[in-house]
């Protein structure tokens, strides 16, 4: 029998009624040794009739009836302790303002509240022992039976929430620590370890595996995916932690497990207070806003208040995008969208004269590789000549910093994209010696899911039903998300002083054939029987494994773990003014091979046989 929420007040408010009663009744025969006769008197039924208002008063102003019994913890212990307490002192109070409490025994006034919290208390607290058995038995009808992956601080709260509603039920806990095992969390028991799974699940009659392990690594991902796998059932992993536990977040939202979690990167740790100290109160600027990079450091931008935020983007819908989802976030910044390329001078000129930024982060570029190999003036144009006025506006309108984003493929390039991308570095380098702008430098490898990445590419072909096409079966790629890589590229800007290559950290590098293979199995599909892989080979430009420093460049460690310092490499500085004025002669021109040329000479590691190589020297080091 369901009642509604009306109902169930009511039925609690007579409960409460009835309760108050009973504690006044036995509080009173307590003091005269249960003489029944004594109810008959005019006290008993005086104070009687002041409890039961003043109790359902105070009851529902403190808001008694709001909870539900079966979620009955603490705190609600706590807030009947505090309404029982107050309505015996409104009780005493109002009894000396009638007749200064005379007739009435002090004993009954005393043990009445007592009396009451353990009857208010007892009932609340033996239905939600109840209710919790009979969710563990077998669980409302539609209900998942859930094993739980992990018996830590996720897991109990994600066993806790479960035990709250009526679409899962918990069955077990499984964790891989010895100390846990036999151990219980919420009347569950932690009997066995992960690789337990496949057993358990059958015996269990499970459901669901719901992994609750928020600080497994990649490769401890990577196993509990596998033993997933193998017990043939669906599984689950946890909403931010911290949601759950600030309520955020519930069960509800559980999510599929991503190949973000399976490539699993520790958490960054940033210094809050010196990028607080460089962003608070400043004027920012952000170009290629409507990028991956572009749009998410604007995000995070915003966490530590910048007086004002210019968004500067050529792209018109990624702008209206980017300015429909910030103008929202602007509580305490100043916000400005411009539509603007970084290759009008004119039109740079303007908005830094209308905005003075005190800090810019230069993420506008062209970033396809086969495209580019094909389009050497776009590359040039953009990559080069565009950095070239942002870097050149920057110091003639007197900014701070200028922090330029950077890539792996700029590392002994084999392509067009990596070698303007090693150009631009150059410039900002050099400049950074005759200006007194700070020039910085980011450089990083590929982030998960931005636009053009492979991860969004294998998405499509996979939901297409295969194949997922990658070029080579060796072919690797450092990897790292997209709001990791913008934490370090603020933190990198706080270290920098000026003239600085910072390298991030990418940890090991990914084989693109195992990323495919897992988010085949991620997809719920089995690698080469359901969606065939299928190999086409290096495209034009592509290295088979990218480098994040030059064998030169003689990298150093800094204040933070996952930042390290590239050493400058410095070129005479009128050679560099003369190369790029004809590189923007021959854009003009589209000279093709005057640009490609100038890049070559420019970047003396970039040679023809320069993918060939790398092939070869990878396969060296496989062996060695």
């Amino acid at each position: 029998m369901q009642f509604s929420m009306f109902q169930r007040t009511y039925v609690v408010i007579l409960h409460d009624v009835l309760m108050a009663t009973v504690a006044w009744t036995f509080a009173y025969l307590l003091r005269f040794e249960f003489n029944f006769t004594v109810l008959e008197s005019a006290s008993y039924w005086q104070v009687l009739l002041i409890i039961l208002p003043v109790h359902l008063s105070v009851s529902y102003g403190f808001g008694l009836y709001r909870g539900l019994w079966r979620f009955a913890s603490i705190p609600d212990l706590w807030n009947i302790i505090k309404v029982v307490a107050i309505s015996a002192v409104l009780l005493v109070t109002v009894l000396f303002l009638i007749n200064r409490v005379e007739g009435v025994p002090r004993s009954s006034l005393a043990v009445y509240p007592l009396l009451l919290i353990f009857l208010l208390g007892s009932p609340r607290l033996l239905y939600r022992i109840w209710r919790d058995g009979q969710l563990r038995s077998d669980g409302p009808i539609g209900s998942k039976r859930v094993v739980i992956l992990g018996a830590g601080q996720a897991g109990e709260l994600v066993a806790r929430e479960m035990l709250r509603g009526n679409e899962y039920v918990p069955v077990a806990f499984l964790d891989d620590e010895p100390r846990l095992r036999g151990s219980k969390l919420h009347g569950l028991s932690v009997i066995g370890g992960i690789n337990d799974l496949p057993d358990i699940a059958q015996k269990k009659s499970a459901d669901l595996a719901v992994i609750a392990t928020a600080t497994a690594t990649g490769p401890q991902m990577q196993k509990i995916v596998a033993s997933c796998e193998k017990a043939n059932i669906p599984f689950r992993t946890l909403p931010n932690v911290a949601d759950l536990i600030s309520g955020r977040a519930t069960v509800s939202s559980l999510r599929e497990v991503s190949i973000d979690d399976l490539l699993g990167r520790d958490p960054v740790n940033l210094s809050k207070e010196s990028i607080t100290q460089s962003l608070f109160g400043k004027v920012v600027m952000v170009t290629g806003a409507g990028g991956s990079i572009g749009s998410e450091l604007c995000r995070q931008i915003l966490i530590y208040k910048p007086a004002k935020l210019v968004v500067f983007e050529i792209g018109e819908f990624n702008l209206y995008q980017i300015e429909r989802e910030l103008i929202g976030l602007c509580e305490h910044t100043e916000f400005h969208a411009v539509l603007g390329d970084v290759c009008d001078i004119s039109a740079i000129d303007h908005c830094m004269s209308e905005h003075q930024p005190q800090v810019i982060f230069h993420a506008a570029a062209y970033k396809h590789v086969p495209l580019l190999q094909n389009q050497a003036r776009q590359a040039v144009r953009n990559n080069i000549l565009g950095t070239r006025n942002m870097a050149l506006a920057a110091d003639k309108h007197g900014c701070d910093n200028f922090v330029m984003i950077s890539t792996d493929k700029a590392v002994n390039p084999t392509n067009n994209m990596g070698a303007s991308k090693r150009i631009a570095e150059i410039f900002c380098q050099n400049l950074n010696q005759r200006s007194k702008t700070n020039y910085i430098t980011v450089r990083f490898g590929n982030v998960l899911g931005s636009a053009g990445s492979v991860v969004p590419l294998f998405k499509e072909q996979i939901a297409k039903g295969g194949p997922v096409t990658v070029t080579h079966p060796e072919i690797t790629r450092y990897f790292m998300t997209i709001p990791e890589a913008c934490q370090l590229i603020m933190q990198a800007a706080v270290q920098g002083e000026g003239g600085e290559i910072f390298v991030l950290d990418m940890s090991e590098p990914v084989k693109i054939a195992y990323l495919a293979e897992q988010m085949i199995i991620l997809s719920g599909k089995t690698p080469g029987d359901d969606i065939e892989i299928k190999y086409t080979g290096l495209r034009p430009g592509e290295k088979l494994y990218e480098e994040l420093f030059h064998e030169q460049e003689q990298l150093s460690a800094t204040t933070h773990e996952k930042i390290l310092l590239a050493k400058t490499r410095i070129v005479d500085w009128n050679e560099l003014q003369t190369d790029f004025s004809a590189m923007e002669s021959a854009s003009q021109t589209f000279d093709e091979e005057t640009l490609i040329s100038l890049i070559k000479k420019l970047v003396p590691e970039m040679t023809e046989s320069q993918a060939k190589d790398n092939v070869i020297n990878f396969e060296k080091m496989k062996k060695s």
